[in-house]
């Protein structure tokens, strides 16, 4: 296990994170039974064996179960006696939790409301990580930073991230921050797989300008990409795209992309997963991928992942097959830049 280190900051988290999606999911909690339902039991065995794995970063939500998932991970890093400063504990607010009007957003209101629900669930005094689970259309981002530069000199919150932002309103944030002398975001949790690279067109040209940590969820696009969907595929009956096709994928790229991975993955006689986060673990700019599990068995291979070293040519093969096409601006942007600078100048 390799550890990275978190954007600007002095913190440094597996290349690997533990996922809690799939904790405490019940007939009761809509479409989050579709996605798992470990019970606490289980939950205590898969943080156990990802810690003995080398992971040290765990990335939870408020939503995740409506606060089901924070109890479970508090739980169960209680019951093993896990020692906080051992693990770096992240999570997220923004989504809807509960029918009022205010349960929801990045509201200076619901962001304290949330940072101290959330420390109760998860029984600790601090978050490491928290961030703004999604874009607030209506909340100023004056407020919205305001508020997490409040806790993060409270001492409730170590560093603050985004997740699911455009790069023009994380740019503007930054630039705000920096204007404000406040907090600013460290990382960005945005979706990134072999079948969806849309975060490399803009996105990920301003995380790595900005040196901001890159936090990928659903590396496997739901499972889609485990190589037991489309052409020689046999998917479990429980499995989370059965029942939640989420992320939307171009399922014509994610079968070209899985029968590549398959043939390498028969060359180094692995599951397809793991040649999956190969890919992402060898891509530039990224800090961390999130695993999300149900099984022991899902957990194990996951973490076999950081084992495989693809060669130059795999990973080439692999990035043809999964090219995107071009766009604007970026094909213009390419061919006048090259027209001022066709390469490196020379001292």
């Amino acid at each position: 296990m390799k550890y990275n280190q978190l954007g600007r900051t002095g913190v440094f988290v597996s290349e690997l994170c533990l996922g809690t999606m799939t904790l405490g999911g019940n007939a009761d909690a809509g479409m989050w039974s579709s996605i798992g339902a470990v019970a606490q039991e289980e939950a205590n065995q898969l943080i156990a064996q990802a810690l003995a794995g080398g992971i040290n970063f765990i990335d939870t939500a408020d939503i995740y179960s409506y606060g089901q998932s924070e109890r479970i991970t508090g739980a169960a890093l209680k019951e093993l006696g896990v020692i906080r400063s051992d693990i770096i504990l992240a999570t997220k607010t923004g989504g809807v939790m509960g029918p009022g009007p205010n349960d929801k957003g990045a509201s200076r209101g619901h962001i304290m409301d949330s940072v101290q629900r959330s420390l109760e669930r998860l029984q600790v005094d601090h978050i490491d990580l928290f961030q703004i689970h999604a874009s607030d259309p209506v909340t100023p981002l004056e407020e919205t930073l305001r508020a997490l530069d409040d806790l993060t000199r409270q001492g409730l919150v170590r560093y603050v991230g985004v997740s699911n932002w455009s790069a023009g309103k994380l740019g503007k944030s930054l630039g705000m921050s920096e204007m404000l002398h406040a907090t600013r975001f460290e990382t960005l949790q945005a979706y990134y797989s072999i079948a969806g690279r849309d975060v490399e067109r803009e996105l990920l040209p301003l995380v790595r300008e900005e040196n901001m940590g890159l936090l990928v969820w659903s590396p496997l696009a739901g499972g889609l990409l485990s190589g037991k969907f489309g052409p020689g595929g046999a998917a479990e009956s429980d499995a989370r795209r059965n029942t939640f096709d989420f992320p939307p994928v171009d399922r014509d790229l994610a079968w070209k992309c899985v029968a590549a991975m398959r043939d390498i993955a028969d060359t180094h006689a692995v599951s397809v997963s793991r040649i999956a986060l190969a890919w992402l673990l060898a891509r530039p700019a990224v800090t961390s991928v999130i695993i999300g599990v149900k099984r022991s068995a899902q957990l194990a291979d996951n973490l076999g992942a950081t084992e495989i070293v693809l060669s130059a040519e795999e990973l080439a093969h692999l990035d043809d097959v999964s090219a995107m096409p071009p766009y604007y601006p970026g094909w213009m942007i390419d061919h006048q830049d090259a027209e001022r600078c066709p390469k490196p100048f020379s001292a």
